[in-house]
């Protein structure tokens, strides 16, 4: 019989004993609901295909395709494959790192075998995070469509589970981990194994109790519902079970008014709050008999804190919140930096599929850098290095097949354009082509508009943002504009400057003679090099935008920082990193944020503290990749000054405590040994205006990443909340070395629910690594204005 552990329901409905944390086991014929383990699915013809294993090409490039034996493992949860010669299992991966699977020839790799395998045999397994694709040929279009379904059927199952299925699937899969000769039983030698795989190292004499506790067959090993018991006595949440009780009368279920109590006292819900109890009870109660009368039992308070509900980032905030009928300047939108990069500067991967991941990210602007190519066609890539060289036409056409998947809000098309006019009028009518009606080539508007457009007003459109001939340059209602006196190229810092001197005749002569096709094609974003705020002011032209490097745009925060906030009221303003970051490593968003700027362009394609700010920003409203900026930031006449926290943002200061409980399932280091165990410390960092810059960080917990307790609270001063994030980073202390990342979560301060919360835990890459998270409370006061 194939078992099923749940942590929710039982078949009666009934609670299943006095226990508040109870945890049973049952045949799938007897749960009620479908559990997420999906070895526990009807195994069709084609997993059963996909377990009998198959002989494909794995394929990196024209000249590297090896053959590799590709099997689905009996839990369904995971692939690995061997190599035909040694027969060594090579690589695994997990179900739930897939995030889609293209069939055909969609990847560069596979387009450029088309004429050797015919697209039916092809297909491409696309992972979340940056982790690069795995491209695949099969022998027949029958294998390759056995595995395109049986994948694709398995991502849907994995990514439809919700918060308690993922916790039993996690469960599951660490006592499959933990059965080494896999005979459905552990022995203690195996548990102690799994205690440090699960990153806990716990006494030798405590283990043992544990152990004999779930023993009752006395058996000497733990087997099905045994093991259950052995979990639910790891995982007793002492921390849960205290704040439950100080609102239960009798310590065992809250009824509706206790619920009610706790909802309005501690996490401070809003209106209708015995209606939203009721919706509480109805989702996560497991029990049929309870929800009956209206009371929650401790799985189903515990089931609340960890759903989103319960989770310290504001539900409300989650979908399509904001005013989207303001002008495009009045938000900062998703911005990213050539972003055909896969890698670093010189030397990295051109591809478009830098345009695909930045664009199912919620990127609204992308960059593209076009050079003469050398068979009469446009080519994109970072000039005048050995990065690759990707055709402008498949750029062009990626944006049209995935532009408006994640969001259907306009997409800004930077253009560096270094090409001659012959180029010029093939990129032309290859954006034209392509794109059709979705490329904006008029106003909206034929009397021009006094000001930049809605994203309301542009959805599904593609906008240009690039330089005009200055023999045409002319405002969007056609009327004949003096160009600005010209300073130097948009991208005039770093490797930006050299090829300005490398190439300054070329582009002298394509200026001169600018294909009329392209420049026609740029309506409500002409580039124009930055003269300063107050010509700026005084020419009006809200559809002209100034490109910055990141040096430039920090040295005018500085010096004028209200003259800066001004002017980003009225027009679009891009920043972008120094040319000095061949690396492709990140400046720090937060300070063009401060003052208004909207397209903080980043390379999205590496990891670290910035992207994760940048994440944090656009995770609000529906992660469509534009935000409204506060209301100080959209006045043209407003006195804010990022370095005078009192010059006109509004009320405050605000305290922010928050009170680390406790963490939950931590990971381990990424390439760490397997029996190496954290020492995790929890760290909380303020970004925002200078004076609100601040980090504070918990004591580490020696050898527990499974369930450490902090207790600690950490308090901060924020006076400009409108424009704060909270970053939570959890790190394994080292002594002797810089701590190593486990995990983080970023927020807009402005996102945060008070009262106790989950913070569910990314990885460096951005994606979500369950069930891992931290266990807080959250108070926010506002405090007396400074005199």
């Amino acid at each position: 019989m194939t078992l099923v552990f749940s942590l929710a329901r039982c078949p009666s409905g009934q609670a299943p004993d006095d226990s508040p944390m109870a945890l049973h086991l049952y045949s799938p014929r007897e749960c009620p609901r479908s559990f997420p383990r999906l070895n526990g699915l009807q195994l069709d013809e084609t997993l059963q295909q996909m377990q009998q294993g198959t002989l494909m090409r794995k394929v990196k490039s024209k000249s590297w395709k090896k053959q590799r034996y590709f099997k689905l493992q009996d839990d369904c949860m995971t692939v690995w494959y061997k190599s035909k010669k040694t027969g060594n299992t090579k690589y695994t991966f997990s179900i739930s790192d897939v995030e889609t699977v293209r069939e055909g020839h969609q990847s560069e790799v596979l387009q450029s075998l088309a004429e050797e395998f015919p697209p039916e045999h092809c297909f491409t397994v696309v992972f979340h995070g940056r982790r690069g694709n795995l491209d695949l040929i099969a022998g027949s279009p029958e294998e390759a469509q056995c595995w395109v379904r049986g994948l694709r059927r398995l991502v849907e199952i994995v990514t439809k589970m919700d918060q308690q299925e993922k916790m039993d699937q996690w469960i599951c899969d660490w006592f499959h981990k933990a059965d080494k000769n896999k005979d459905g039983r552990m022995s203690f030698k195996e548990v102690r194994q799994l205690l440090r795989m699960m990153n806990m190292d716990m006494n030798e004499d405590h283990a043992v109790r544990l152990f004999q506790m779930a023993d009752r067959s006395e058996s000497g090993t733990l087997e099905g519902e045994e093991f259950v018991l052995f979990y639910k006595a790891l995982t007793q949440r002492d921390d849960v079970l205290g704040v439950f009780q100080a609102f239960s009368q009798d310590g065992k279920k809250l009824t509706l008014l206790e619920l009610v109590d706790f909802l309005q006292q501690e996490q401070l819900e809003g209106e209708n709050t015995q209606e939203f109890a009721m919706e509480l009870i109805a989702r996560y109660e497991p029990s049929e008999s309870a929800r009956a009368r209206h009371v929650l039992s401790l799985n189903g308070f515990l089931l609340y804190l960890r759903s989103p509900e319960g989770a310290i980032f504001n539900p409300v905030h989650g979908p399509l919140c904001q005013d989207m009928t303001q002008p495009l300047c009045h938000y900062f939108i998703s911005s990213s930096h050539n972003t055909y990069l896969l890698e670093d500067q010189l030397r990295g991967q051109s591809s478009v599929e830098g345009y695909i991941r930045a664009l199912k990210r919620g990127c609204r602007c992308l960059e593209v850098d076009c050079w003469d190519g050398p068979s009469g066609e446009p080519v994109v890539y970072h000039g005048h290095t050995f990065t690759s060289k990707i055709p402008f036409q498949d750029v062009v056409r990626t944006l049209g097949q995935y532009g408006f998947q994640a969001s259907d809000y306009p997409v800004i098309l930077s253009l560096e354009n270094h090409c001659g006019p012959e180029q010029q009028h093939l990129m032309a009518q290859h954006l034209t082509g392509i794109l059709g009606e979705r490329l904006l080539t008029a106003p909206l508007d034929a009397r021009g508009p006094p000001q930049l457009p809605s994203p309301e007003e542009l959805r599904g459109r593609i906008i240009l943002k690039g330089k005009r001939a200055e023999s045409l340059a002319h405002s969007p209602s056609g009327q004949p504009d003096e160009a600005p006196e010209r300073e130097a190229s948009e991208d005039d810092d770093g490797l930006e400057a050299e090829e300005e001197s490398l190439s300054q005749e070329a582009k002298g002569k394509a200026e001169t003679s600018q294909a009329r096709e392209l420049s026609d094609c740029i309506v409500y974003c002409h580039s124009v090099p930055f003269g300063g705020f107050q010509p700026a002011l005084a020419r009006r032209r809200p559809y002209e935008t100034a490109s910055l490097p990141e040096a430039k745009a920090r040295k005018l925060v500085k010096e004028a920082g209200n003259e800066f906030v001004r002017h980003t009221a009225r027009q679009l303003t891009r920043i972008y990193p120094s040319g000095l970051r061949t690396d492709s490593s990140n400046y720090d968003p937060q300070e063009m944020w401060n003052v208004g700027c909207q397209l903080v362009a980043l390379n999205v394609q590496t990891a670290g503290v910035e992207m994760d700010l940048c994440d944090g920003l656009f995770r609000q409203n529906a992660r469509c990749g534009y935000v409204l900026k506060p209301a100080f930031l959209r006045d043209a006449g407003t006195a804010f000054d990022p370095n005078d926290p009192r010059s006109g943002a509004g009320g405050g200061p605000w305290s922010l405590a928050i009170q680390v409980i406790s963490g939950q399932q931590l990971p381990k280091v990424a390439g760490s040994r397997a029996s190496a165990i954290v020492d995790p410390l929890v760290r909380v960092e303020i970004h925002g205006v200078p004076a609100d810059q601040a980090r504070q960080e918990t004591q580490a917990v020696d050898n527990n990443g499974f369930n450490p307790r902090w207790g600690e609270t950490l308090r901060f001063k924020v006076h400009v909340p409108e424009l704060a994030l909270v970053r939570f980073v959890v790190e394994d202390y080292d002594k002797a070395s810089r701590n190593d990342f486990v995990g983080q979560f970023t927020l807009p301060f402005a996102s945060i629910k008070s009262g106790y919360r989950h913070v569910h835990l990314l990885s460096k890459d951005g994606t979500a690594i369950p069930p891992s998270s931290l266990f807080v409370h959250v108070q926010i006061t506002e405090l007396p204005s400074p005199e």
